[in-house]
């Protein structure tokens, strides 16, 4: 292998590694900008209490 087409190689992991970080960062800030985990908490909360009133009701 030849010096050229390492260089070519160690260009693509760089680049591979920019997307990377970008994907990553996109993605927390869209979890914990957008309280992405406390909606979901909270669904999940009323989910719950409908299926308890929902047991009572039976």
């Amino acid at each position: 292998m030849n010096q050229k087409e390492r260089g070519i190689t160690l260009i693509v992991l760089i680049i591979t590694i920019i997307i990377l970080v970008i994907l990553a960062s996109v993605s927390i800030r869209a979890i914990v900008g957008d309280r992405l985990i406390e909606v979901a908490a909270d669904g999940v909360r009323k989910l719950c209490s409908r299926t308890k009133k929902r047991r009572r009701n039976i």
